[in-house]
């Protein structure tokens, strides 16, 4: 990723004729999941803040490559999931995420001053959740296999750095000859059900707290903390659901700011002619 941050740069110095078209881009917004302890993928509930920062290269006028750092978290309370509140689960980790894809706009910038785009690339991001116990202390979740990953037949433990796939789309506008800002919506798709620790069914009590002692047995089922009644439970019972993998996504505001000198953008040129170079 940080040679494709170099690479950019290097194309904007030296790109002859049509001048120096390569942006710093500023991204503010929020970052949120859908996992097992969130069915919604959509919601401001739990949300968080997000920022990031990038390059944008102009490929053509509708055409653009970007790469970036995105920084965000993501967290899930089973208190705030009717299905599934006497499991009493939580989590929270940080999102770091390297990306690099293409943005494509459906209409010139150069003849309106508003357009909807969409893009779509690749992303490493790395992860690690955590949640926080009944003596409000955050902990890390990966050592504990609270489903049994490293010990029980056929789960290996899950990496923390992984492959996505970004893609969504948005609505970008010129403000000026060097600044565009646009509002973004864009969804992660992950090859891993663990961004919450959870994804498939209970292990044996005596087998987890063999393996991996008492705090991982009180992590992996918390019902006994409401006094209800509840008492852990048996060996393959459901705890999640494999069918699915998470997603994470950031919505916000992108704000592009050209580095070199270029031609007029249509949010300086109002008459939504072309300008001239």
């Amino acid at each position: 990723m940080k040679r494709i941050l170099i690479m950019f740069a290097m194309a904007g110095m030296f790109m002859p004729g049509r001048a120096q078209r390569l942006s710093a881009t500023f991204f503010a917004g929020t970052s949120n999941y859908q996992g097992d302890l969130q069915a919604k993928r959509f919601t401001f509930n739990q949300s968080h803040l997000a920022l990031g920062l990038g390059l944008q290269y102009e490929l053509t006028e509708k055409i653009y490559a970007r790469a970036g750092l995105a920084i965000g978290t993501i967290s899930a309370n089973d208190r705030y999931n009717n299905r599934n509140s006497i499991r009493n689960l939580n989590f929270t980790s940080r999102i770091t995420e390297l990306n690099a894809g293409i943005e494509y706009h459906l209409f010139s910038l150069y003849e309106r001053s508003v357009t909807p785009y969409v893009f779509a690339g690749v992303a490493v991001f790395h992860y690690n959740p955590k949640a926080i116990d009944s003596a409000g202390n955050k902990v890390a979740l990966r050592p504990l296999s609270t489903e049994g990953q490293g010990f029980y037949p056929g789960r290996s433990n899950y990496a923390l750095t992984q492959f996505a796939i970004p893609f969504g789309g948005g609505l970008k506008m010129a403000l000026s000859d060097k600044i565009m800002i646009g509002v973004e919506v864009g969804l992660r798709k992950t090859f891993s059900d663990y961004l919450d620790d959870v994804s498939t069914n209970y292990v044996d009590q005596a087998l987890l707290l063999t393996n991996r002692g008492p705090r991982a047995v009180d992590l992996a089922f918390r019902g006994d903390e409401l006094k209800t009644g509840l008492s852990y439970p048996a060996d393959g019972a459901q705890r999640g659901s494999p069918r699915y993998k998470d997603w994470y996504y950031f919505t916000g505001v992108h704000i592009s700011y050209l580095l070199g000198q270029g031609k007029a953008l249509a949010g300086k040129n109002k008459t939504g002619c072309p300008a001239n170079l």
